[in-house]
């Protein structure tokens, strides 16, 4: 536990700890902006696109790097 000397040294920990609550106020409502933007429709929609592109790309340079090749069969 701090001992203190001094009113002075008690008032400047009280301003130190209201500004710490202050920023950490300011850092939750960032959080939930960024959260709530993350979580819209279209931002879920971008994301879920540009995930299936990747993959999409990385599996056909996986086959022209492996040479695999399509097989299609006729069902006659």
């Amino acid at each position: 536990m701090k001992e203190y000397s001094s009113f002075d040294e008690i008032e400047r920990d009280l301003k130190i700890l209201k500004l710490q609550t202050q920023i950490d106020k300011e850092e939750i409502k960032l959080s939930y902006e960024l959260t709530k933007d993350n979580m819209s429709p279209f931002s879920l929609i971008a994301s879920m696109a540009s995930s299936v592109i990747q993959k999409a790309l990385v599996l056909k340079a996986v086959a022209k790097i492996f040479g695999v090749k399509k097989v299609i069969t006729s069902t006659r």
